[in-house]
């Protein structure tokens, strides 16, 4: 079975999708983390960022990403390297949106999807799983949440636990601007599949919301 978790920047995809598989003893696949991997990659070998629309999917595989099942989820390896926080810098935060529109990443990485999902149940989460990635996944979510409580949870995330209005209205200004750029993209872009289960997050609990998709998830198997 695949569970596909799709949603805007901040809207808790990722947490969530980790909690329902290891709860279902599902693998956990984190398609951002790839195009992190590959940004942070792009960033720590000096290629110019003019360039990057010119890459084609053979000229990826000279960083060797890949995705090392530990458990129910994977550990992310750039060469030798097992990175987590440094996909996370503000460097790799402005940048990967970029690096998901070149049309060569997607192709790179559609396949490293598909191979890993082959042959077990998954979670999924990213912002194109249900409509590109994987269009016949057995359950498809959409998850929501309000800007300010998006910008409140990846704040948390950078460790800015109780930030202040200024901060807090520039975290807006970045997600708002990153929903641009990911609702507008030519190659699949953000968008709610027809047949997705909308969930608003913005008013429950981290517990609520996981008993929620584990309802559906039920139901569906």
């Amino acid at each position: 079975m695949i569970i596909a978790i799709d949603g805007p920047a901040g809207s808790g995809k990722s947490s969530t999708a980790r909690e329902v598989a290891r709860r279902l003893g599902f693998l956990h696949i984190d398609s951002g983390a790839f195009y992190r991997a590959l940004t942070y990659a792009l960033l720590s070998d000096g290629v110019p960022e003019d360039a990057w629309e010119g890459l084609r999917p053979e000229d990826l595989d000279r960083f060797r990403i890949a995705g090392e099942r530990d458990g129910g989820r994977l550990t992310i390896r750039v060469g030798s390297e097992a990175v987590a926080d440094e996909l996370r810098t503000p460097d790799v935060n402005a940048r990967v949106s970029h690096v998901a529109r070149i049309p060569a990443v997607r192709t790179w990485l559609l396949g490293r999807l598909h191979d890993l999902a082959s042959a077990t149940d998954v979670v999924i989460d990213g912002r194109d799983i249900g409509t590109a990635v994987f269009p016949d996944a057995g359950l498809k979510i959409f998850l929501e949440a309000d800007p300010e409580v998006r910008a409140r949870r990846r704040l948390a995330e950078q460790g800015v636990s109780d930030p202040d209005d200024e901060a807090l209205l520039e975290e807006v200004g970045r997600l708002r601007a990153r929903d641009r750029l990911d609702s507008e993209r030519e190659v699949a872009p953000l968008r709610k599949a027809g047949d997705a289960v909308r969930v608003d997050t913005t008013a429950l609990t981290f517990d609520e919301q996981i008993e929620a998709i584990l309802e559906l998830a039920r139901a569906r198997a």
